[in-house]
């Protein structure tokens, strides 16, 4: 049997975590947001100390149903807004009303790995 981080670690892409956790999604929202989104999860699951294996978290059942509701959270806090609004990535909070090149968001993603 395999666990929740064996599990977790096979996904790559937006569309598989949003397919893993069963939360439902539109195409046209993760066409524009699924970097945003993945960041966003990645922060919520930091506040709450999620990454921590040492957490005391109950069981993997829990944390599952846990981080589904992150999950669910980062989608539709771009579902009712857009990255430039949300300024998940370090490069659009320096931003600041400026152009943002691609190599520029490129770096920043190197800075932060994904989960």
């Amino acid at each position: 049997m395999n666990t929740l981080a064996q599990q977790l670690s096979k996904l790559s892409s937006a569309e598989d975590f949003l397919r893993y956790f069963g939360v439902s999604y539109e195409e046209s929202v993760l066409n524009t947001s699924r970097l945003h989104i993945l960041q966003r999860f990645y922060q919520y699951m930091r506040q709450e100390n999620i990454m921590d294996t040492n957490n005391g978290a109950a069981n993997e059942a829990e944390m599952f149903r846990h981080m589904r509701q992150l999950l669910t959270k980062a989608y539709d806090d771009f579902v009712h807004s857009t990255p430039a609004k949300e300024k998940v990535f370090k490069v659009l909070q320096q931003a600041e009303g400026q152009r943002i090149s691609l190599h520029s968001l490129k770096e920043s993603l190197k800075e932060k790995r994904l989960p």
